[in-house]
């Protein structure tokens, strides 16, 4: 099928072809097979990604005003292709990210240095909602909060930015494999001929990662899954990952703390738990500490980590590091930590609470990016170009009541890669969340989820409001 309608534009940055049209060189053997395919093929490539997105219930849930919706979420079988070199510098600048971002939450927890020097106001940390006091004085093993992050990347014409950092309980790692898995079903001869780097490892990665982490070094630690349940929309993955570690995947109805020590009931009785990998949030869990009326948790479990008899990966409190106003000062992290200069550039970002930052923003709303610093999932924000007059005058009057409560940044004009639709070829903005994973060293798969704006003209890429995925090529050296 031919690219010949595919609509380029100089001010963004294309993943398959230079500004002058050409496939750039590293996509240049998916083109060539691209354009020796007909429709009927094309076609028949997409109906088996759905299939196998289908096939194994690979979902999500979205929840509206009046109740929840289980969606297969949408998957676009062309694969987005990215040299050596590039994955090269993103990982490196992933590994330093990740390293300050571990030293800040060690710190702020315990001396808050950072903020008795200076470099961060106490009153940004002490009033974000993410910041948990009853973290204070804990410790994790090798000083390692944060086990598994992922960053949000977004290309421009001049590099890669980071667009937040997920370090709470950060999900999409099972659609990257799935894609993966789609991407070499459908596309068998040509995923063999591009030499693209494996991402199937990730499983035993995360397990090595974990195992690192256990209470004194335990040689063969005992790990489990931690989950809300069935109604969650992450529950696929959750079982995913579970089977993927080797893990026991529990509800907080399936732990019991007895002497600052867990254990999970099975069918032979009590088992220890040495390591558990929550993808809970913290208020549920554990009501002794946090939310008393919680169901989710199971009591103790903070008294049995800071007694050192159980790990949590993540630790409770890492929110107040992705908060997206404190987001702004993750650069000033890297130099404070590490005495280096961030290898990755944060966008560009107001602090509303700020009064030249306010003032600014309300001038300029019509051209900017708003955000709730405590939301997520491409909801609470608005799209200034995008939106009316009058909705941006009822956000700017929320702005005003609550200025703290909101960043602004410019409209990035991220990348964009071709994508299969009715009649050809189109150009959809993509972004990428590489995983990260930190125990006594640094494992990053070479590959991504990489999410998809598959409405025209969309800058929306989260799966909630209307985006997709898509499978990530990262070439061998």
């Amino acid at each position: 099928m031919s690219f010949e309608n595919y609509a380029l534009d100089p001010a963004i940055y294309d993943e398959m072809f230079l500004a002058d049209g050409s496939p750039r060189p590293e996509a240049r053997i998916l083109y060539d097979s691209l354009i020796e395919l007909s429709t009927a093929d094309l076609a028949t490539i997409q109906g088996r990604v759905n299939r196998t997105f289908s096939n194994e219930s690979i979902s999500f849930t979205v929840y509206g005003d009046a109740e929840a919706e289980e969606r297969i979420i949408p998957v676009d079988p062309i694969p987005r292709v990215i040299k050596a070199a590039d994955w090269r510098d993103l990982s490196q600048g992933l590994e330093q990210r990740v390293r300050a971002l571990n030293n800040f939450l060690e710190d702020i927890y315990g001396p808050a240095k950072i903020i008795a020097d200076g470099v961060i106001p106490a009153d940004m940390i002490l009033e974000c909602p993410q910041f948990r006091p009853e973290m204070r004085d804990f410790s994790q093993p090798y000083g390692v909060w944060v086990a598994v992050c992922g960053t949000d990347i977004i290309r421009v014409n001049d590099g890669f930015r980071v667009l937040e950092d997920n370090l709470r309980v950060p999900s999409g790692v099972s659609y990257m494999i799935a894609n993966r898995k789609a991407a070499k079903a459908s596309l068998p001869r040509l995923y063999r001929s591009a030499h693209v780097q494996e991402v199937e490892q990730y499983g035993a990665a995360l397990q090595a990662t974990l195992r690192e982490l256990a209470p004194n070094g335990k040689p063969e630690p005992s790990l489990a899954l931690m989950t809300p349940g069935v109604y969650n929309s992450a529950y696929y993955e959750h079982m995913f990952l579970a089977r993927e570690i080797g893990a026991e995947l529990v509800e907080g109805k399936d732990l019991v703390v007895r002497d600052r020590v867990v254990y999970m009931r099975t069918t032979e009785g009590l088992k220890q738990v040495d390591v558990i990998y929550r993808r809970i949030d913290d208020d549920f869990l554990d009501p002794r500490v946090f939310r008393r009326d919680s169901l989710l948790g199971s009591p103790g479990l903070i008294e049995a980590a800071r007694a050192g008899n159980v790990t949590l990966a993540n630790a409770p409190g890492t929110g107040v590091a992705d908060d997206k106003s404190v987001y702004v000062y993750v650069p000033d992290m890297i130099r404070y930590y590490l005495s280096q200069e961030p290898i990755l550039k944060n966008v560009e970002t107001y602090l509303c609470r700020r009064p030249d930052d306010l003032e600014y923003t309300l001038d300029n709303l019509a051209n900017l990016v708003v955000k709730r610093v405590g939301e997520s999932g491409g909801y609470g924000m608005i799209i200034g170009p995008h939106a009316t007059q009058q909705e941006r005058d009822e956000y700017a009057k929320e702005v005003r009541e609550n200025p703290s409560d909101f960043i602004a940044q410019p409209v990035q004009s991220f990348s964009r890669a071709p994508c299969l639709v009715e009649n050809g070829f189109e150009p959809r903005h993509v972004d990428l969340r590489p995983f990260i994973l930190n125990g006594l060293q640094t494992r990053i798969v070479p590959g991504a989820f990489c999410r998809v704006a598959l409405r025209r003209g969309s800058l929306v890429v989260n799966s909630s409001q209307g985006g997709g995925g898509k499978d990530v090529w990262v070439l061998a050296e």
